[in-house]
């Protein structure tokens, strides 16, 4: 818009000044001049409309005052005079991560931390926020448009290292990790929302804790997990010898019970129903009885 303007007003002076002097291209002044108008008036009617995309928000401001009020997304018809600045109203995140280009900044850029045992642990981090759209003005005015290096980056990082201190090492790594995201949640969201930011979520991707911790962790780890093996094996031998146990008994009960409780009577009687049973086969060929004894059967197989 600046642009035409000026070449409009160029053409104009150049106008004036080809008809007050004696050129020969002073019949083309008045061209100059009805151009130079027609590029003035198309540069300030086409300055009065302002395309404002889906999830974003205009600023508005004249001369470095800026106004309270933002334009919503839509066409607006403005004062031509007007600078408008653009905010982006979506879901944004800003990463820190110790893998080079990951994150928002090159290079290793994880918050590096000290635990309540004097631990060093390193920490990625993603964090998820918007800029509250009635809000625009304010961080436009005691911001700038670059808040995220100036609010989310260090707002962010500071946070995290003073609350750090209340965790040891090894429970930032596993039981309390939980518990700290949202102690850290709590404390960042206050100091976004005095801003003109909302903190939607806080995401710890990744706890790095020293060589050194690491190592007495998974000794830990694998020892629990060789106990508990143990543990089931005996509980296994256990209920194997029960088993046995009980099956000892109960042949024992079985025998006691055999031994007591047939008489000779009784033996008899199964005998010949087992000889007639052999006898009625059809395998059987030829049955020798002894007197006094127990017969002996022959069969064809």
């Amino acid at each position: 818009m600046i642009l035409l303007i000026i070449i409009g007003v160029f053409l104009i002076m150049a106008g004036f000044s080809l008809r007050a002097n004696d050129n020969p291209l002073s019949k083309f002044s008045s061209i100059f001049k009805i151009f130079g108008f027609v590029l003035i008036l198309l540069a300030l009617f086409s300055s009065m409309f302002k395309q404002i995309d889906a999830g974003k928000v205009g600023v508005k401001s004249l001369y470095g005052n800026v106004e309270p009020d933002v334009l919503q997304s839509g066409l607006h018809i403005i004062n031509p005079l007007l600078d408008v600045t653009i905010f982006d109203a979506q879901t944004q995140n800003y990463t820190m991560s110790a893998i080079h280009n990951e994150g928002a900044q090159e290079g290793d850029d994880a918050i590096r931390v000290l635990s309540n045992d004097g631990l060093e642990v390193v920490i990625d981090l993603t964090v998820l926020y918007r800029v509250i759209p009635n809000d625009a003005p304010k961080i436009l005015k005691g911001i700038g448009e670059n808040y995220n290096d100036k609010i989310v980056r260090p707002v962010t990082r500071t946070r995290i290292r003073d609350n750090a201190v209340y965790y040891d090492a090894v429970a930032l790594y596993s039981t309390k990790r939980e518990e700290f995201q949202q102690r850290i949640f709590k404390s960042i969201e206050a100091d976004f929302k005095a801003r003109g930011l909302v903190l939607e979520q806080l995401l710890i991707r990744n706890i790095n804790l020293p060589a050194s911790v690491k190592t007495t962790i998974e000794s830990k780890i694998n020892a629990e997990q060789d106990a508990q093996k143990m543990t089931f094996v005996l509980q296994k031998e256990k209920q194997e010898a029960e088993r046995k146990r009980v099956e000892a008994q109960g042949i024992a009960d079985y025998q006691k019970i055999i031994s007591t409780g047939l008489t000779d009577k009784q033996l008899q009687y199964e005998q010949i129903k087992a000889q007639k049973e052999i006898a009625t086969s059809p395998n059987t060929k030829i049955i020798f009885m002894g007197k006094g004894s127990a017969p002996v059967i022959l069969s064809d197989k």
